[in-house]
């Protein structure tokens, strides 16, 4: 399913020339591009669910351009959509106004000024990648512990900008946790100054909490100050088989009674999802001889030189003896390690070699998750016989990616189009059990006219008053997280207390 829209009426040529002028101005004109095959990956989510226009890509290279460009965009009438890496999933960083909007791309934004070892801090801008970030943290003897499959290529502004998650939330939280400040531009080119290194800090509200996960339709964020660790130490690792989501859940309580915060990851894989990864990706091998529904990758870390392998065969011995766990393979080595990660890493990539693929990125209540993967698998069966529910998955906090490829032999084109119905059917199933039906992806375009079936409407009604006030003109990321504003609540004036 390729999403391409018409661009709308922008300025008049001659005045798309004269804004391109003061563009070329600001940054210098080789940082502004118009020439459409150098546009075309800045207007192309990675997946080809959307394809943008806009009239350039503008690259500043520092936090008092990217002031001037929003002052350039609120005189001209311009819109603004800031870019990371492109790696979104939710067509949160496509441009869909044509002439109207400019592509904001953070890739020149690319210092990081401070790493401050003894404060566990590190500053980095908007542009630099997640991987340069770790590779960083790594130098100074510390460790940052986001970690995402694109992380080669994501960078840190677009990480806040979604609030990321990734593999290692279960222990360290999502990219709100592990932000201590921001600098962000606003709408109107003021740039708050939120640099802050404090870990308490209880001077009012906590305004960079808005920004994080706004998608960048609040302000721009330029630049953060990150929170680092100890580095580990001591690693080991497991690929278990596992019979249920219910055993994973208790392999998991098992984890976290004996090892506590050392166990830094726990993933969920169904059997479809990494038979996929198997098929189609190279230099992988099944780590277990006999195939098993579901598997868990269970790792544990610790910035202290132990022995965690005690702990882990602890673990699975108790697992194995309750029959929670009916196989497993422990890492022997480095290269092992790698090869369980390399099993779970490429099953996004690999799903689309299996044809149309339709996605879910859900969080439910640790409970609820077994009864949710069952009531939503029936759900899309009985939607589409033969549909292959191929789920995988931070399952130690809630969040697992349900996603449908089609059934063997049947027409992609025809498949996809039955995209908003098979959301509609497993949204239902994620709600009725009080989750969510984004965990970690965003909102962005995909998701935003379901907003008003998922959201309180009175938060909903927040959401949009904090717009007006941010972005008065709605000039940043236009008509994306929200959907159109809802009528007004109505008013308890003239209610006549009991």
């Amino acid at each position: 399913m390729t999403i391409s829209l018409t661009p709308l009426r922008g300025p008049a040529e001659a005045s798309q020339g004269l804004v391109l002028e003061r563009l070329n101005a600001i940054v210098g004109a080789r940082h502004v591009v118009t020439e459409p095959s150098d546009m075309t990956r800045h207007l192309t989510e990675w997946r080809g669910l959307y394809v943008g226009e806009a009239l350039a890509i503008v690259r500043p290279g520092s936090t008092e351009e990217v002031a001037a460009l929003m002052r350039e965009a609120a005189g001209s009438r311009l819109s603004i959509v800031p870019q990371g890496g492109n790696t979104g999933l939710v067509g949160g960083q496509i441009p869909f106004g044509g002439a109207r909007e400019i592509v904001l791309s953070t890739e020149r934004l690319r210092r990081i000024r401070d790493v401050d070892p003894a404060g566990n801090t590190l500053v980095a801008e908007a542009g630099v990648t997640l991987a340069e970030v770790q590779a960083a943290a790594e130098a100074a003897d510390r460790f940052f512990p986001l970690s995402l499959a694109a992380e080669g290529t994501c960078t840190i502004g677009g990480n806040l900008a979604t609030n990321a998650g990734g593999t290692g939330v279960i222990a360290y939280g999502n990219a709100r946790d592990l932000a201590l400040g921001l600098e962000v531009v606003l709408a109107d080119g003021r740039i708050w100054n939120g640099l802050g290194r404090l870990r308490k800090d209880n001077t009012g509200y906590d305004l960079k909490n808005l920004f994080i996960g706004s998608e960048g339709t609040l302000g721009i964020i330029t630049a953060a100050v990150l929170k680092l660790f100890p580095r580990p130490r001591s690693r080991e690792a497991a690929f278990c088989a596992v019979p249920s989501p219910a055993a994973a859940l208790a392999l998991l309580g098992m984890a976290q009674a004996e090892a506590g915060s050392s166990v830094t990851t726990f993933e969920l894989m169904a059997r479809e999802a990494l038979g996929f990864v198997l098929k189609h990706a190279p230099n992988v091998r099944d780590p277990l001889a006999e195939a098993s529904p579901w598997y868990v990758l269970l790792e544990l870390s610790s910035p202290r030189e132990e022995d965690l392998g005690i702990a882990l065969e602890s673990i699975l011995s108790a697992a194995f003896e309750a029959g929670e766990v009916t196989d497993a393979a422990l890492a022997a080595s480095l290269d092992q390690r790698q090869a369980f990660w390399r099993l779970r890493d490429a099953m996004s990539e690999v799903q689309g070699l299996e044809g149309g693929s339709i996605k879910h990125d859900v969080s439910v209540p640790l409970p609820a998750l077994p009864a949710f993967v069952a009531e939503a698998t029936r759900a899309v069966l009985r939607l589409v016989p033969g549909c292959r529910p191929a789920i995988f998955g931070h399952v130690g906090d809630g969040n697992l990616h349900f996603n449908v490829s089609q059934p063997v032999g049947a027409d992609k084109a025809d498949y996809l189009r039955g995209w908003e119905e098979m959301n509609a059917v497993v949204h239902a199933v994620v709600l009725a059990h009080g989750g969510s039906i984004s965990a970690e992806h965003g909102i962005g375009r995909l998701k935003r006219d379901l907003m008003p079936g998922a959201k309180d409407p009175v938060a909903l009604d927040l959401m949009h008053g904090l717009k007006t006030l941010l972005d008065p003109a709605s000039i940043l990321n236009p008509g994306k997280v929200l959907p159109a504003r809802p009528p007004a609540l109505p008013s308890n004036e003239g209610t006549r207390l009991p």
